[in-house]
């Protein structure tokens, strides 16, 4: 394979830095998962670590850089802050959490905080810490999210790489908005399931289900809704990092996270609709529950109310067969009457 479209492996053995074994061996170990990639002199190589990144940056004015750590330790994050000539603030954005997206530029440099999305019985985000340079774009991340799954970088980093690092950041991110819709089209999957259950069988499992997505979109619109402003500012011509050509694209990006909110407001809309519809049928099962009551009471009532004329003291006389014709004629009134309200009290649904 050309090493001009080959993706983010290992250049056939070739290293950007030689004489920097002395500075490499100061760097720490890099973790097995982390990626630090140049574009220069019209090919693709792989850097060993910061001591390359910086020889290769210095050696090439035109070099363009991709740095991807997965979840780096403090002392290999410092290392590539110094080559990269990083705000102290960016690093400690980086290393620290962060619960919402947003954009923060410092000296010409700009840091951006995505979420990327995944659903696994309930949604869940993943924190990607974006530095974008005029030659470099760093991402750090958990290992939970790959950037090399993005339908541009899965192709080769060269191509995005070689245009500029403001090009593979729109392909990175474009792939995170992307990954949204799926999620968004299971959790509507789940509001139409919980809705079905609401009509058909109210039951706690159905409320807490119900508290569960509302939390969850909840959640997701805290995270995601700033990213429209992320990439407003971006589409932005005074911030010059982002070449004039790129604009359009990350103002596509910008129209998808439109729709994403949309949708979630949508979502909630239909949650809280639905929750509505559970107390209604909560609060009209207890209605039908009570009416049968009232109804098994009046008939009750009714016969208590004839046989506390007689009293329990006919009860013996009536079991000995020495009572009068009356007592039965009256029993059987009062029962025919019972019966008889049973049926009109079965007839209005009370029953």
């Amino acid at each position: 394979m050309d090493e001009a479209t080959q993706g983010p492996g290992p250049p056939s053995g070739s290293s950007l830095a030689e004489g920097g074994d002395s500075a490499a061996a100061e760097e720490p170990a890099r973790d097995p998962g982390t990626r630090i990639v140049v574009w220069t002199e019209g090919r693709l190589v792989e850097a060993a670590g910061a001591a390359d990144l910086r020889d290769a940056l210095k050696a090439d004015d035109g070099a363009r850089a991709w740095i991807d750590l997965v979840r780096p330790t403090p002392a290999e994050l410092a290392s590539i802050a110094k080559v990269l000539d990083l705000h102290p603030l960016i690093v400690e954005a980086i290393e620290g959490v962060n619960h919402r997206a947003r954009l923060q530029q410092f000296d010409g440099v700009i840091h951006i905080v995505l979420f990327a999305l995944e659903f696994a019985g309930e949604a869940a985000t993943t924190e990607i810490d974006i530095v974008l340079g005029g030659r470099f774009l760093l991402t750090a991340h958990e290992p939970s999210w790959d950037p090399l799954a993005a339908p541009m970088i899965h192709r080769g980093v060269a191509t995005p790489l070689g245009r500029g690092p403001d090009y593979l950041l729109y392909a990175l991110a474009d792939a995170i908005v992307d990954g949204y819709f799926p999620v968004l089209d299971r959790l509507a999957d789940e509001i139409d399931q919980v809705q079905d259950d609401v009509v058909e069988h109210a039951s706690s499992w159905t409320l807490q289900r119900l508290f569960v997505l509302k939390r969850e979109l909840i959640e997701l619109r805290r995270v995601i809704s700033p990213a429209r402003e992320v990439f407003n500012q971006l589409t932005n011509r005074d911030i010059g990092i982002v070449a004039k050509p790129h604009i359009v694209y990350f103002r596509d990006i910008y129209d998808h996270l439109i729709r994403v909110t949309d949708e979630l407001d949508n979502y909630r809309e239909l949650v809280s609709g639905t929750l509505d519809v559970y107390l209604s049928t909560v609060n009209n099962n207890l209605s039908a529950i009570m009416k049968r009551l009232t109804g098994v009471t009046v008939i009750l009532a009714g016969i208590g109310a004839v046989a506390g004329i007689f009293g329990m003291s006919e009860a013996g006389a009536a079991f000995a067969g020495s009572e009068a014709a009356g007592f039965w004629i009256v029993a059987a009134v009062t029962v025919a009457i019972a019966g008889l309200a049973a049926a009109l009290l079965r007839r209005i649904g009370w029953i």
